[in-house]
């Protein structure tokens, strides 16, 4: 198993023969107005969408923001035969194939087998951040001679990791939005994990080796890769985390 991460949430993970894209966002630096704030994105991407070449599969945790799916991102996603994601997607997306929470797909691995994904659920913020922000998911991804991989998505919440956790042991990889993403529109609380909770987290996820994503790159991100680092370090976890050179595939789990 390979992952390159990209930037911020996206990153391209190559497992069973099968490439994986999450959250595609491929935009240059820029603000994006939106209704009463701006966004904006601070880095471009390590590898840009057209020199990314072929994917098999997008997972998409989420359509309504731009750290998520930005404008690049979303011109790709007719190209890719299969886009994972929320209900609520499918029906915003021509082509998007809805996953509800703890409903399976089997995509067909180029050796006879096939990978299971998924779909788990996320909560992106506190209780009730749905009404605001919407419906997020993340996803498992497994099969026969596979390490089992837990992307989280924008999930903030610790009771929801440790459920799946609970369901899917043993997780070998863990790939967490982290950053503590924060916004005026639900007064500052984090919508994805803090680095303190990330620790939780890879503390209910047994032995699973962290990847952390979605930790720079853009303003609205208040934790970055060094904070992340430090947390890890004071809680004698530094040994689990992989913290990946951007555009560079790495082996992981």
């Amino acid at each position: 198993m390979k992952i390159t991460h990209i930037g911020g949430p996206t990153a391209v993970i190559s497992l069973g023969g099968l490439t994986f894209l999450t959250d595609p966002a491929f935009d240059e630096p820029r603000d994006y107005q939106l209704p009463g704030r701006v966004m904006t994105k601070l880095t471009g991407p390590a590898i840009p969408a057209a020199e990314l070449g072929p994917v098999d599969v997008v997972l998409l945790s989420h359509d309504q923001h731009k750290d998520n799916l930005d404008d690049a991102g979303r011109a790709l996603l007719p190209s890719v035969p299969t886009v994972l994601s929320t209900p609520g997607a499918a029906t915003r997306i021509p082509g998007v194939r809805a996953l509800e929470n703890w409903e399976s797909i089997d995509l067909p691995r180029p050796d006879g087998g096939v990978v299971t994904v998924t779909g788990v659920p996320a909560l992106h913020g506190p209780e009730g951040a749905e009404a605001v922000l919407g419906v997020v998911t993340g996803f498992v991804l497994s099969g026969e001679d596979l390490p089992t991989v837990y992307v989280s998505g924008d999930n903030a919440s610790i009771g929801l990791v440790k459920e799946i956790a609970d369901r899917y042991a043993p997780i070998d990889v863990a790939v967490l939005f982290a950053g503590g993403a924060r916004t005026t529109l639900l007064d500052g609380a984090a919508l994805t994990l803090t680095s303190e909770s990330a620790v939780e987290a890879a503390r209910l996820l047994g032995s699973a080796t962290i990847v952390p994503v979605h930790t720079e790159g853009w303003a609205h991100f208040t934790e970055g890769p060094d904070q992340f680092l430090k947390a890890f370090h004071e809680a004698g976890l530094t040994a689990r985390v992989a913290l990946l050179d951007h555009g560079v595939a790495t082996t992981v789990g």
